[in-house]
């Protein structure tokens, strides 16, 4: 597990960040380096030029909850903080596969949210919600893991689908995707490994190295309904493959570089027409003709590396990076938005929602008509994807040493 700090959004940390952008950081570091020069006269302008730098935002913080605030502001300010800095409230509740939802009477958000008995402690990489309800999820050597739909108050059951991938190779798996109406699961990884599953049968087709190629895939993306399926493939060398799924076959076309060549970290398709992707080098590019082509939209500025990234539809794109913010794009302009302090590893949406996950184990819930707002529990371990159902009735996150965390 990556090891990760667990600070308030409050704490200094924030609030020293947002300080490095205001004139009085500018004159008190205009002030240490005038001092720092000074020294080579006498050496107490060398406690001077510390003392210049030092002492403001510290008095600033300490001076910070009394500002402008009434007792009851500082007070409830003073709760949040503490909450968040110990976790949120308890750890989360693992339940079985066939557990119904939480007791009535708690917290509706926070008891929506369990830790979900799985078969493996193997580290789950990518995750995928489908519309019938159903949940795939994809990790270390090759394992597909299922979860089946929901049945009233039954989670239906999980279990492993591919032990070792679908050339039985045993090489890791980074990608999951879906139809539109879930009827057919794509999954992808090292080594070109490359499968198509059914959905009602459970049977497998394998189809690694497409076009010959046996590139590390970084991440899948499926549009189209079962039959008629369009398939986009990510390289870390910056390539996307593009493939036709028509009657039983698969025809690629040449592969494409977006970009400068910067390692792409994720793509996904609201349709079969329009999708984004995101590299490692702050670039987004958009897709209109179902990835035959890409025009770069952004992003500029970025303090992170991007990480994830989730679309509804042409002029709409949340991307996320690994310094805690989403990146949201509506058309023509990107607008940051500050969601914690760790990476946001994976993030999913559908219409009045969004759903985000970091490397901390910490989850983040977001409607339409609010802010984001952390969920109280988090996960034991990091999360590394999630996903939701359209309908919103399942969400689902993944990450290490087989952590799955449902919400129904």
């Amino acid at each position: 597990m990556a090891t990760q700090d667990t600070r308030p959004r409050g704490g200094f940390v924030s609030f020293f960040r947002d300080y490095t952008k205001t004139w009085v950081h500018a004159v008190a570091t205009a002030g240490l380096t005038a001092f720092g020069t000074l020294a080579v006269f006498h050496r107490g302008f060398i406690a001077l030029a510390l003392a210049t730098y030092i002492v403001p935002p510290i008095a600033l913080y300490l001076w910070r909850p009394s500002a402008g605030r009434t007792d009851g502001d500082t007070a409830a300010e003073g709760e949040g903080d503490a909450a968040i800095a110990g976790g949120g409230g308890p750890p989360l509740e693992r339940t079985g596969a066939g557990d119904g939802p939480a007791a009535a009477g708690e917290d509706d958000r926070d008891a929506d949210w369990h830790l979900v008995d799985v078969p493996t402690d193997a580290t789950l990489r990518d995750v995928c919600v489908t519309d019938a309800g159903a949940v795939y999820a994809v990790g270390e050597n090759g394992l597909v893991l299922a979860g089946a739909p929901v049945d009233g108050a039954d989670t239906g059951a999980w279990s492993i689908v591919l032990e070792d991938g679908p050339a039985a190779a045993g090489d890791e798996l980074t990608g999951v995707d879906a139809t539109d109406g879930g009827e057919a699961v794509w999954v992808a990884g090292d080594s070109g490994s490359l499968g198509r599953l059914e959905a009602e049968t459970g049977r497998h087709t394998d189809y690694t190295a497409p076009a010959d190629s046996t590139d590390n895939w970084v991440g899948v993306a499926v549009g189209g309904t079962s039959g008629d399926e369009t398939v986009l493939l990510i390289t870390g060398s910056g390539t996307v493959l593009r493939g036709r799924y028509r009657d039983g076959k698969c025809a690629w076309d040449d592969p494409i570089t977006p970009g400068s060549g910067a390692s792409l970290s994720a793509i996904a398709l609201a349709d079969a027409s329009v999708g984004y992707c995101c590299d490692t080098n702050d670039s987004v590019f958009e897709t209109t003709d179902g990835g035959h082509s890409f025009d770069r939209v952004g992003l500029d500025g970025a303090d992170g590396t991007l990480e994830a990234l989730a679309t509804l539809g042409r002029g709409d794109c949340l991307v996320s990076d690994d310094d805690g913010v989403v990146h949201r794009y509506g058309g023509s302009t990107w607008t940051p938005d500050r969601v914690g302090d760790e990476a946001i590893c994976g993030i999913a949406r559908r219409e009045g929602e969004t759903i985000a996950c970091d490397a901390d184990g910490v989850l983040y819930e977001r409607t339409r008509a609010a802010g984001w707002d952390r969920v109280g529990t988090q996960a034991p371990d990091a999360l590394i994807a999630v996903s939701t159902a359209t309908t919103g009735e399942r969400a689902v996150a993944v990450g290490e040493k087989g952590t799955v965390v449902e919400r129904r």
